[in-house]
Order: structure tokens, then C-alpha cells, then sequence
């Protein structure tokens, strides 16, 4: 099969989660007929998680997965033409812009939205993937509320950390907070607030061993902990984990291409998705550290493609 040497696009959409594909579904309708490309992880973060119930027009959970397939299907239908591919490099200094595939095909494009989203880090145990979804999170926000009168723990000593742990309060009966140090790095005023709080109990100089579980149905029954110090191995009850020691943006790309802040995230113009360089768009959680919802990335990926719709009009 002989590989056409280089597609050509007015818009050019790098990832697939709900940034991804609002951003589709705007630039299609404005007649643009963007070239979405998918990236490793097709749909984004959300295929990783079950239900969802803070997506607005739903009143029954639905499920990530099958949501992404619908935000998908809607981009495909007004016209976006999809393509299976990972882009691994970039050139932004070109005009129009250029853009590399594994697959060995090459895009160009007048204008680029860059959707391509964020990864939780995990703490990358067998038992933790095993129950991902099913007790353990990486996002309290998300996932908090299936914890009503229940004890979860959180991992981590950051900022993040501290906030996850005091937000779970809110529906958990107790919170456990694990950290690997003796010593929080999170500010000081959370920091009081987290000792404050009497619901939550900190567990310093321990990590997580292997998370504890039923398989029929699949939950979280319990977490194995190591004190780093001592050696010594504890079993706590626990009816949910949240990992919280950050996110990394899939970023890798588009260094000394883009501003980026110290952690990676791609700067923006205020109340804008545009990026330091004209015609290039970022949106969802690859510039936001803050909100992490699929709902605020899929009102970034509409900011975008009006943006770019805007950018391609002069």
C-alpha cells in the first residue's frame, strides 16, 4: 500500500479526549473538515474510569467509555475524519505547520489544537491497575462521592494530596493520608487545615504495598503498607485508594516549541486556548492543572476550534 506522503489539513486536532472532541465537532460544523488524530490512549482518561455522574445531561450514570464513544461518534458525523496514528514530532516553525505519524505519514496544517490531555502517575502495582476503577482513583473529585460514610486512604504529601484528603471528608467517615516522608510538602495553610480536620489521620513514612480486594464483585477491601523505616508491613481496612502524586501533560512534543510552565503544562493567553505561537491552540488537561473535568476540556476544545475558526477567517 502505497502511503500518501502528506495529508493536508485547515485544522489539525493531536489527541482524542473531550477537548479532542468538541474541538472536532466545532471546527467540523464550521466547515473546516479537521483531521482528528487519536494518540495511544483513543477517547483519553475517561476510558480508564467507569461511571460517571458529574457530566451534565445525564441524570443515570454513564459510563466514560461508552461516553467518549458517543463524543466520538458526534465528531464523525459532522465531519471530522479520524485517524488512528501517533503523532511523534512536530514542526511549528514551518508554515504551514508539519506534523510526523508512526505510521510514517506526514500532516500538514494551517492551524493545530493540541488535546493530547494529561496522565495520572501511579504508583504502578499490579493489585493498584487491577482495581483501577473499582475502588482505586486518581481523582477525588470524580470519584469521591461512591465513598459516602466509608474509609478511604490517600497516597501522596503534596498539595493535591492534602486537597484530596480534606475534599473526600466531605463523604468519607475517615481519611487516611500515606505518605512516603515524615514531612508534607504541601503549603502550610493546608497543612493546618489538614490537622485540623478530625476525620483524617496521617500515616507518615509508608507506602502502599498491594491493594486488597474482592474479585466478584470487584472492590477495594483493604491496602497492604510498608513503614520505609522500620520494614514493617501493616494491613489497613480500606474501602477506597486515591493516588494523588501528580499528573504528567503529554507535552514531550512540543518542548522548545511552545511555553510551558516548570511541571510541563502548555501557557496559554488569558481567557484564550491560543499558545505563544499563532494558529497553535492547547486545550484540556495538557494546560490545565486546575479543574482536570471532562466537562471544562470539552469547553476548552469548543474555545479552541472557534479560536482556530477565527484564526483561519484573516
Amino acid at each position: 500500500m502505497t502511503q500518501n506522503p502528506t495529508k493536508h489539513t485547515k485544522v489539525l486536532i493531536i489527541g482524542s479526549g473531550p477537548a479532542g472532541y468538541t474541538a472536532a465537532v466545532y471546527a467540523a460544523r464550521a466547515m473546516l473538515k479537521p483531521i482528528l488524530v487519536h494518540g495511544m490512549q483513543p477517547g483519553g482518561q475517561l476510558t480508564t474510569t467507569t461511571d460517571v455522574e458529574n457530566y451534565p445531561g445525564f441524570k443515570d450514570v454513564i459510563q466514560g467509555p461508552w461516553l467518549m464513544d458517543q463524543m466520538k461518534g458526534q465528531a464523525e458525523a459532522v465531519g471530522t475524519e479520524m485517524i488512528l496514528d501517533h503523532i511523534k514530532s512536530v514542526n511549528l516553525k514551518k508554515k504551514p505547520f508539519e506534523a510526523a505519524g508512526d505510521s510514517g505519514q506526514i500532516y500538514t496544517a494551517d492551524s493545530i489544537i493540541i488535546s493530547t490531555g494529561a496522565q495520572a502517575r501511579w504508583l504502578n502495582l499490579d493489585t493498584e491497575q487491577q482495581f483501577r476503577g473499582f475502588g482505586v482513583s486518581a481523582c477525588a473529585t470524580c470519584d469521591g462521592f461512591f465513598f459516602k460514610d466509608k474509609t478511604v486512604a490517600v497516597v501522596g504529601g503534596g498539595n493535591a494530596a492534602v486537597e484530596e484528603a480534606i475534599f473526600l471528608t466531605k463523604f468519607a467517615s475517615k481519611v487516611q493520608l500515606i505518605h512516603r516522608r515524615d514531612s508534607l510538602r504541601a503549603e502550610k495553610m493546608l497543612q493546618k487545615k489538614l490537622t485540623e480536620n478530625k476525620k483524617i489521620e496521617i500515616i507518615w513514612d509508608s507506602v502502599v504495598e498491594e491493594v486488597i480486594g474482592e474479585k466478584d464483585p470487584k472492590n477495594v477491601t483493604g491496602i497492604k503498607i510498608k513503614n520505609v523505616q522500620s520494614k514493617e508491613i501493616t494491613e489497613l481496612k480500606v474501602d477506597g485508594l486515591f493516588i494523588a502524586i501528580g499528573h504528567d501533560p503529554a507535552t514531550e512534543l512540543f518542548k522548545d516549541q511552545l511555553d510551558m510552565d516548570k511541571e510541563g503544562y502548555l501557557i496559554t493567553k488569558p481567557d484564550s486556548t491560543e499558545t505563544n505561537v499563532p494558529g497553535v491552540y492547547a486545550a484540556g488537561d495538557v494546560k490545565d492543572k486546575t479543574f482536570r473535568q471532562a466537562v471544562t476540556a470539552a469547553g476548552m476544545g469548543c474555545m479552541a476550534a472557534l479560536e482556530a475558526e477565527k484564526f483561519l477567517s484573516h
